[in-house]
This record gives structure tokens, C-alpha cells and sequence, in this order.
């Protein structure tokens, strides 16, 4: 998620190794596995934890390039930072930027009907009733400056990831051979529908790049960035890989193809009871609740901060009853959008393929600079084809089965160019401003050509 960039750093707000392992941690195990375990189960099916650990190499490869930039260009501004570096304050890398806006947005609308799935569970009012529920709730929150949720994060993470690994060990105790032979790869999909599932839940890794941008806020950030987001990275995927196994192993083939949005705690009944659906009803509500307060904020912050740069119309930094949220309502009317427009699956699949477009872009950046960063070649160039593979499957299978999302998400991606065009000449205002104001006092401030 975009963090303030205004901020600067200072020794009372620097973080350490375990506050940063925390961020990517509570980025990637959140929102995602409870929104998404129903729909990678539904393409997947008993290939799950392989989607899982193919999405979480993926993940691994494209988090080299993090490590080498946010070690080099250490910034509030992460990816808006790389893609400025990479690619100059020109065109692609305004309209990158406000396509990684919009990238948010649908983030924001998945966590918001993942929010809906699971409430619909104690309060069966419609699901999208729920989600635009929960969106103007936490707009009103950002609006009146609330920091509570901000102050739980912790503790949200830390109640999740128990319930997680209570899950994980009671199904594994459950563990029968019935179950053992549901792994079997003679019940496998194939190839397309396992690499599909694993575009699907690349949505569940982009957290680790909230790790970049705590880089300037880190003393030691050479040494401490590479474990942070290496660690975080190998636990989310640890911890996914056993959740699915235990979700395949405990429910029946023609059940787990039939999980609706509140899988996951469909999958803990088996083991743990109406007791073990409630925790992790209630640890998923949790989850995608903060998800969507914190994500809101991030989105708002960086949409005002790049308009405060001329980088959009000042109605996203216009004052409102004495208050800087014009673009905050802007923003969760676009959210609003997506939540009544597409079902939970398609914007699954938009928010993962938007992630592997921006992720593919910042490692295409990356190449362009790696005589700065010192970088190997080898791993930047993997990570860019494996993020553009699973894009080309991801986008094959919402064309041939939700082409209303595959439209959609091309339609994204052409207005960030075609309004960052027309801004642009409109203005005359370039990123070397905004690259300025994501970076150290210390760091260079000459964009590559």
C-alpha cells in the first residue's frame, strides 16, 4: 500500500528488522488467503497448494528486484519511486503510477466483498449491501481522522496468523489417508488451470512491497530490507502452502470446488468444529475490515500527494469543510464502482493481474538502472517473464470466462495512459517532483533517461 510521501525519515520514527518483517507479514497474510482460498479452489481444486507455491516463487523472484531498489533508492515512495527511476518523469511512468492507483482501488473493492462474504455468515443481509457498508464506514473513519484501527493493526496480525496456524495444526491432526490421497496428482487439473489459480492468488504476495517503503524510515536498510522481505515472503508462503494442503485434505473433491466466498471457514468445520468456522469467520472479518480502512487511506494519500505535484485535477487535494478528503470520497467512489459491478472472483482476477502488470513494469524499470543497483540480470529478467506468464494465462481465463473483467481491466489501463497523455500536455507537469519528495535528503535526484 502507498504510504505518505511527505513523510521524512527520523531516528524517532526509524523501524527495525522485526517491525519490518511485521509490515510484509501483516501485507501478504491479511485480506487475501480469506478472500481468494474459494476461487483459486474452484480453478485449481486439489492442485491448490502447488498454485500456492508457484505464486509464492513468482513472489520470491520479483522481491529480488524490491531488495536491489529499495537498497539503492531507499524511499517513502517504493514502487511510484522504481518506476520513476526506471523509466524518467516522462509518460509510462505518470501513467504506470496512476494505473498502480487504480490497481489499489480494485484491491480495495476485493477486501471489501471478501469483508461481505464472511459478515453475510452471522448477518444474512446481501452481500453487497455489506460491502458498500463496510467501504462508507471506513471512509467516515479516514474522514474523521479516527487512528483506531491503525493503533490494532498489530494485534490484528498477530489473531490471525494464530487462527491460521490453529487451523493448520488441527488439520493435519485430523489428517486420514482418504485425505492424504486427495493430494493425489491424478486428481490434478492441468497445467492451465493450476497456473491460473497461482495468477489468482499473486494477489495474496504484492503485500511485500509495503516493506520498500519503510526504507528510509530503516537505520540499517542494506542489511535489513533483504531479510525483511525475503522473510516475510518465505512465511506467507510457508503459511499458504499448508493452509491449502489442509483445505484440500480435509474437504471432499466436489465440495472444495464448490466453496463459496467464506471458504476458508467452511474448510475449518471438518476439523475444528462450528467453533473453528466461527474463529475464522471472525479472524477474516478482521482481516479484510483493516484491509480495507488501511489500503483506503494508503490509496487517497498517494492519489492527494500526486495531485499536490500536478500529477491529477486539484479536486484531489481540494479542501473539503476545512479538510484535505475530497480525494478520499473520489476514491471511494471508484472503489464503490467495482464492488457493485463485478462478483468476488472477477475482481480477484483483475486485482492479481493488475499486480503482475505493475510488478512485471518494475522489474522492465529495474533492468533499465541495474548498473545502479549492482543487481544480477538473471533474476530481474526470470522475474519479469514469470510475472508476465501468469498475466497472459490470468488474462486468458477472464477473457474466456468474465470478458466483462478482462474488458474492464484493459479499459483501466488505457484511461491511466490516455488521461496521464492529455494531463500531461494539458499542464505541462512532469514526476521529477514527486521522485524529488520520495527521497532521502541524501539521495541523488537525477531521473535516468
Amino acid at each position: 500500500m502507498p504510504q505518505d510521501t511527505n513523510r521524512t525519515p527520523t531516528k524517532k520514527s526509524s523501524i527495525g528488522l522485526v517491525a519490518a518483517l511485521s509490515i510484509g507479514v501483516g501485507g501478504m497474510i491479511g485480506a487475501g488467503i480469506f478472500s481468494i482460498l474459494g476461487v483459486v479452489a474452484s480453478i485449481s481444486g486439489p492442485a491448490m497448494p502447488l498454485s500456492f507455491a508457484i505464486g509464492g516463487i513468482v513472489a520470491g523472484l520479483a522481491a529480488y528486484s524490491y531488495v536491489a531498489l529499495g537498497k539503492t533508492f531507499p524511499s517513502v515512495g517504493g514502487a511510484v519511486t522504481f518506476l520513476v527511476r526506471g523509466y524518467g518523469a516522462g509518460l509510462t511512468s505518470g501513467s504506470l503510477n496512476l494505473f498502480q492507483y487504480f490497481s489499489y482501488i480494485i484491491t480495495i473493492a476485493l477486501y471489501a466483498t471478501g469483508f461481505a462474504a464472511y459478515a453475510s455468515t452471522f448477518i444474512p443481509l446481501p452481500s453487497k449491501a455489506w460491502a458498500v457498508g463496510v467501504v462508507l464506514a471506513f471512509t467516515a473513519i479516514n474522514f474523521l481522522g479516527s487512528r483506531t484501527m491503525g493503533r490494532a493493526e498489530s494485534v490484528i496480525v498477530i489473531i490471525k496468523v494464530a487462527i491460521l496456524i490453529v487451523f493448520i495444526v488441527a488439520a493435519f491432526i485430523a489428517l486420514t489417508g482418504k485425505g492424504v490421497a486427495r493430494l493425489s496428482p491424478g486428481a490434478w487439473p492441468g497445467p492451465l488451470a493450476i497456473l491460473t489459480g497461482a495468477g489468482v492468488v499473486f494477489v495474496g504476495y504484492e503485500g511485500f512491497g509495503l516493506i520498500t517503503n519503510a526504507a528510509a524510515n530503516m537505520e540499517k536498510p542494506k542489511r535489513e530490507l533483504p531479510r525483511a522481505i525475503y522473510g516475510s515472503v518465505a512465511a506467507a508462503a510457508v503459511i499458504y502452502v499448508l493452509v491449502a494442503t489442509g483445505v484440500v485434505t480435509n474437504v471432499p473433491l466436489n465440495v472444495l470446488r464448490k466453496l463459496g466466498d467464506s471458504a476458508l471457514a467452511v474448510a475449518a468445520r471438518p476439523s475444528l468444529g462450528q467453533l473453528g468456522f466461527k474463529l475464522v469467520a471472525i479472524a477474516a472479518l478482521l482481516s479484510t475490515a483493516s484491509a480495507v480502512n488501511a489500503t483506503l487511506f494508503g490509496s487517497a494519500n498517494v492519489a492527494y500527494q500526486i495531485a499536490k505535484n500536478g500529477g491529477l485535477p486539484p479536486a484531489f487535494d481540494r479542501t473539503l469543510w476545512g479538510r484535505d478528503v475530497e480525494g478520499l470520497f473520489i476514491t471511494a467512489g471508484l472503489v464503490l464502482v467495482f464492488v457493485l459491478i463485478f462478483p468476488l472472483s472477477a475482481v480477484a482476477s483483475m486485482g492479481s493481474a493488475a499486480f503482475l502488470l505493475v510488478y512485471s513494469a518494475v522489474n522492465v524499470a529495474h533492468l533499465r538502472i541495474r548498473k545502479q543497483t549492482g543487481a544480477k540480470a538473471w533474476p530481474v529478467v526470470a522475474s519479469a517473464v514469470t510475472c508476465v506468464c501468469l498475466f497472459v494465462v490470468l488474462f486468458y481465463h477472464m477473457v474466456t470466462t468474465a470478458l466483462p473483467s478482462a474488458i474492464a481491466l484493459g479499459i483501466t489501463l488505457a484511461v491511466s495512459f490516455l488521461f496521464e497523455m492529455g494531463y500531461r500536455r494539458a499542464t505541462g507537469r512532469t514526476f521529477r517532483e514527486v521522485l524529488r519528495r520520495t527521497e532521502p535528503a541524501s539521495a541523488s535526484t537525477t531521473s535516468p533517461t
